[in-house]
C-alpha cells in the first residue's frame, strides 16, 4: 500500500469517527495552489478544520507531535481562504486539530 493509500484510509477513519460524534462533512481534501484542509465538517453551526496524521506505530509519536507552528499557520491560512470562498458567508470560523493515531 502506497503512503497516498495509507493516508487516503486514515482520512476515511478521522471522516467517520466525525461523523459519529454527531459532524456533518462538508469537504475532504479541499486545496487551492497554496493550501490544503484534510477534513472540514460542522456540527451545531461550528466548523471543525482537520488535519490527520497517521502513525504506524507508537515510538513515531503522537500526530500532534507534528502540528509544528509552521504547520499552525498553514491551517489558520487554509481555514481563511475557505471561508474567503465568494459562496461562503461564514462569519466565525474555530480551527480544531484531530489527531489520527491508528494502530
Amino acid at each position: 500500500m502506497t503512503t497516498v493509500e495509507t493516508g487516503h484510509l486514515a482520512e476515511t477513519a478521522a471522516a467517520l469517527f466525525l461523523e459519529r460524534k454527531g459532524c456533518r462533512i462538508i469537504a475532504r481534501n479541499w486545496r487551492t495552489p497554496r493550501c490544503e484542509i484534510d477534513i472540514i465538517a460542522e456540527r451545531s453551526g461550528m466548523l471543525y478544520f482537520c488535519e490527520v496524521k497517521y502513525r504506524v506505530r507508537a515510538t513515531q509519536g503522537s500526530g500532534l507531535d507534528y502540528i509544528t507552528p509552521a504547520k499552525l499557520r498553514q491551517m489558520r491560512f487554509a481555514a481563511e481562504s475557505w471561508a474567503c470562498l465568494p459562496v461562503c458567508c461564514i462569519a466565525k470560523c474555530l480551527i480544531v486539530l484531530y489527531s489520527a493515531f491508528l494502530l
